[in-house]
């Protein structure tokens, strides 16, 4: 059967599929995905908590995915599945989409890109939302393009759903509503009068969606200081960057921007809602990320299926056989990412944190009656989180713990105030701590530190890559 009967969403949705699921479980959780894990494997009731404390941003997320982990449990392939589905229907979506604006080669061609692109592996294979947004963009943008052509309550109704969804899983793809208002002025013939008409039923499709968004979007700016504490002030250089942080690669990225702007170029008038659906979200986070700390490159991994679809474009002015190739090229170029990217989603890749190698060392070795203590406790590496995703109920004895991550609705334990008292009775502890420490009891410090050093010693130290792991035996 030739190739041109099968629909044009079918060879991209099938390539993309194979990819994110070829070595989806090999790269260990890192700690953003421990997260994940921490907030899907709690009750309903401590996702609440959780959401008012600090991820309000992110408790849809964690609500879907409770209800995912429930069904399918919480291996790493069963944590990351629904991301590399969502891609699978997003690469889809994308040639649908591409096939709509620019004709079916085109699509095909944006669809195959997509799909061989290493940042759609790494967030296909990412137990975080952002593959989810991915797919929420383009079936919303996707709607908003078909909508003038059999315009109904139904469509106008599944419009305003989708951009729910999409600002629920993630707060900061709701700058695509920007290109989106760009796209409804300038769709279709008419003045002044049918473009006002275009605009007004679009408002009164996204006004609905907004008020189900604007209480989380409130909530989580109260976060924000606490959530981003990490991240710094967006800088010109930050845009630089940008395109190889979505692609996962600098050199695929590189290539796609250039494609995205020769299919800009060749497509004209109907390059203006793909396009302003990578500019603007890319304009607006960083105008607000030069005053508030909010640039994450990874934020804006929604935007990447409308540069495929310029690009496709600017490959569907040639023959499909001299076209293809190009997309062979890339994902050629991108081989070497895709390959690190099953190794670690720590980033830069060298900065690995071997939580299942810790793991490893404390379960082989462990005696009943062990304590375990971490240092640091309250940083993002999530020390704890990993050795327990890891060792279970195998997991010698928190300590120092008062009150855990779910009771006290947080990512982080609470440890008690006087260190001494709460290790009496311990005659072993494994003490873990982040990065590579010769002398790990003299890198713990404060009140924690000072009992370790004059209750134990140290009998024997294990170095994991990001982690080290002592014994300590009381005095």
């Amino acid at each position: 059967m030739r190739m041109r009967a099968w629909p044009v969403w079918v060879a991209p949705a099938l390539l993309t599929l194979t990819v994110t699921l070829t070595g989806i479980g090999r790269a260990q959780l890192w700690r953003d995905e421990l997260a994940t894990w921490s907030a899907a494997t709690r009750s309903v009731g401590a996702l609440v908590r959780l959401a008012g404390t600090i991820d309000a941003a992110s408790g849809p997320y964690y609500l879907v995915m409770h209800g995912w982990v429930a069904l399918a449990g919480d291996s790493v392939t069963a944590l990351r599945l629904p991301s590399a589905l969502a891609m699978t229907v997003a690469a889809g979506l994308t040639a649908v989409l591409g096939a709509r604006l620019a004709g079916s080669r085109a699509g095909l061609l944006a669809g195959l890109l997509f799909a061989v692109l290493p940042g759609t592996s790494r967030y296909g294979q990412e137990a975080r939302p952002y593959a989810l947004a991915t797919l929420f963009a383009v079936a919303a943008t996707l709607l908003l393009v078909a909508a003038p052509r059999r315009p109904g309550l139904g469509r106008w109704t599944a419009y305003a759903l989708l951009v729910a969804a999409l600002g629920l899983v993630h707060l900061v793809a709701l700058t695509l509503l920007a290109a989106h208002a760009v796209g409804v002025l300038a769709q279709g013939p008419g003045g002044a009068a049918e473009r006002a008409r275009r605009l007004g039923r679009w408002v009164l499709a996204v006004l609905p969606a907004a008020l189900v968004v604007t209480p989380l979007v409130l909530l989580a700016g109260t976060q924000r200081g606490r959530q981003l504490d990490w991240v710094d002030a967006a800088r010109p250089d930050d845009l630089a960057a940008l395109a190889g942080g979505v692609a996962q690669s600098g050199v695929v990225g590189g290539l796609l921007v250039g494609l995205a702007a020769l299919g800009a170029a060749r497509l004209g008038r109907p390059a203006l809602l793909p396009g302003c659906a990578v500019l603007l979200p890319v304009a607006v986070l960083f105008a607000a990320g030069s005053i508030v700390p909010l640039w994450v490159p990874r934020y804006l991994v929604f935007v990447v299926p409308f540069a495929c679809v310029l690009a496709g474009a600017a490959l569907a002015a040639v023959a499909l056989p001299a076209a293809l190739p190009v997309v062979v090229l890339a994902g050629l170029l991108g081989l070497p990412d895709q390959f690190a990217l099953r190794r670690t989603h720590e980033w830069p890749r060298g900065a690995t944190v071997d939580y299942r190698g810790a793991a490893r060392i404390v379960g082989e070795q462990r005696q009943p009656g062990d304590a375990v203590v971490y240092s640091p406790r309250d940083s993002w590496l999530f020390l704890d989180l990993g050795l327990a995703y890891h060792l279970d109920d195998r997991l010698p004895r928190d300590v120092l713990v008062t009150e855990d991550q779910a009771r006290r609705g947080d990512l982080w334990a609470a440890e008690c105030d006087r260190p001494a008292p709460c290790l009496a009775g311990v005659d072993r502890v494994w003490l873990v701590v982040a990065g590579r420490r010769p002398d790990p009891l003299a890198a713990v410090p404060g009140a924690k530190g000072d009992a370790l050093r004059t209750g134990f010693r140290v009998e024997m130290v294990r170095q994991r890559p990001g982690l080290t792991v002592a014994l300590l035996r009381r005095r």
